[in-house]
């Protein structure tokens, strides 16, 4: 992902970045939306059912293991 930073002007066009706003062109052509992080986090967690509690994942990132992407794709017969 990208990442913009924002000058005071800017900021202060994002109405204090605490609400969804339409990005739009010159031509009024919207181009993208700003969503507030807060609201984008919530939105994401919605999509996503992780399975595992944060305990889990903590565990499990510290075990190792696993494989490199190029192993996984050999295994999947993808070269």
């Amino acid at each position: 992902m990208s990442t913009i930073v924002l000058d005071a002007d800017l900021r202060a066009k994002l109405n204090g970045l605490n609400e969804e706003v339409d990005v739009r062109d010159e031509a009024g052509n919207i181009v993208g939306h700003f969503v507030p992080h807060e609201k984008y986090h919530r939105m994401l967690c919605k999509t996503i059912d992780i399975p595992f509690s944060k305990e889990e994942i903590e565990r499990m990132r510290k075990s190792g293991g696993g494989s490199t992407l190029a192993e996984f794709w050999k295994k999947m017969g993808v070269q």
